[in-house]
């Protein structure tokens, strides 16, 4: 009986070449350091929305308040850029 042409074309696995490079690993303080930034941010700005008027130093600062807090985000996510 003739064979299919299947299987007359049987292609070999492709197999990548093993890599010689250790795979890359976040330093220990960055995930820690990540996290406090950004939870501070968000804290920082929901304190000063619920109770801003009421603490001597937001007060003086204004709107500058969200500065301070979007601040505190946006370095949480230029670490968690790094992160492996």
């Amino acid at each position: 009986m003739p064979k299919s042409r299947n299987d007359r074309k049987k292609k070999a696995v492709y197999t990548p070449p093993p890599s010689s490079e250790k795979p890359k690993v976040s330093p220990r303080w960055l995930a820690p350091t990540m996290l406090t930034f950004g939870i501070l941010g968000i804290l920082w700005i929901a304190v000063y929305y619920i109770a801003g008027t009421q603490i001597p130093y937001m007060s003086d600062l204004g709107n500058w308040n969200l500065l301070v807090g979007f601040g505190g985000i946006i370095i949480c996510v230029i670490l968690s850029t790094r992160w492996h």
